[in-house]
């Protein structure tokens, strides 16, 4: 299946990265690289763009949407978690702008062998990188119930998570769950059904903390955040899209602590810890896509940008 990935928040991105001609950016999400080719077109001969993925696909099809910007990019196999060793690796002591673009792809969701969605029957996998060994199938199956409970409750935000981990416990005990089918039945079943006639389909939360159990999405992500900080020159740029709010508040909670570190009692009249402002952010409220972008792309209407600046 071709790689197809709509990027969001697109035009509103590139405004916030500040492009310059001769900038090193880096697009450390690059999916299909529809990012990355908006960012390639406002460099000059001297610019240059460093793509990260750690879906191996995402690297193949971005290498294929890029073509006519050779010898302008640099594509990378690697989790962006290790920003800063992998971009200095190649030489670069800093870049001038980073964009995140978080969560799972169109590509990843509709491709049902990858099993990350709901919708379609598929193995239990919902790796991002295939080459690591936990799996979807592993946490359904082996993690114990209580876990199963608070990654539901915590990465889902779902309240019937206690009866989710309770019916999958019942079930797999039967008989161990190996796809999606499967799972989004013992789901539905452990939901009573007047909490599913209304809000989204009933697997939608539980599907999404397995998700970001299995890719460890929300504990690499300040880790990243303050990579990608450490990489910016002065006047560089950092621009993250999220999809859940609990993406969203760790990006809001990281930029934060970076615009303001000290740790000086408030009532003490200047600052002591000696801690200083590593940056200053640009969106005080996230950007969200108009009215336009949803009705062409329903699958953009979660998304929130925000951006801070180095100092």
């Amino acid at each position: 299946m071709e790689f197809k990935h709509v990027s969001v928040l697109l035009r509103e991105s590139i405004t916030y990265l500040n492009l310059k001609p001769d900038g090193v950016y880096v697009d450390a999400t690059i999916g299909g690289g529809g990012h990355a080719r908006e960012i390639l077109k406002h460099l000059g001969a001297n610019g240059r763009l460093i793509g990260i993925d750690r879906d191996e696909r995402a690297i193949e099809a971005a290498a294929k949407a890029l073509e006519g910007f050779e010898g302008k990019f640099v594509l990378i196999h690697g989790n962006f978690a290790d920003m800063h060793h992998l971009i200095t690796e190649l030489g670069f002591e800093g870049v001038d702008g980073i964009l995140m673009d978080l969560g799972v792809s169109s590509h990843q969701l509709d491709q049902a062998d990858r099993g990350f969605s709901y919708m379609q029957d598929a193995p239990l996998d919902m790796r991002m990188n295939r080459q690591q060994e936990l799996t979807a199938e592993h946490v359904v199956n082996r993690y114990p119930e209580e876990d199963l409970k608070r990654i539901i409750k915590e990465y889902g935000e779902e309240k019937w998570a206690g009866r989710i981990a309770s019916f999958i416990h019942r079930e797999r005990v039967k008989k161990p769950i190996t796809s999606t089918a499967q799972l989004e039945g013992i789901i539905k079943a452990a939901i009573p059904a007047s909490a599913r006639r209304t809000g989204p389909h009933p697997a939608k939360r539980t599907f999404q903390a397995i998700r970001i159990e299995v890719n460890n999405e929300l504990g690499i992500l300040e880790q990243s955040l303050r990579e990608g900080v450490r990489l910016l020159n002065p006047g560089g740029r950092i621009c993250v899209i999220s999809f859940h709010s609990l993406e969203d508040r760790r990006v809001k909670d990281t930029f934060k602590e970076l615009e303001d570190p000290c740790s000086c009692p408030k009532d003490f009249p200047f600052c002591v810890c000696g801690k200083r402002a590593e940056v200053r952010v640009i969106t005080k409220k996230p950007v969200s896509p108009d009215i336009e972008e949803v009705s062409i792309n329903p699958r953009a209407r979660s998304a929130l940008l925000r951006v801070a600046e180095k100092l």
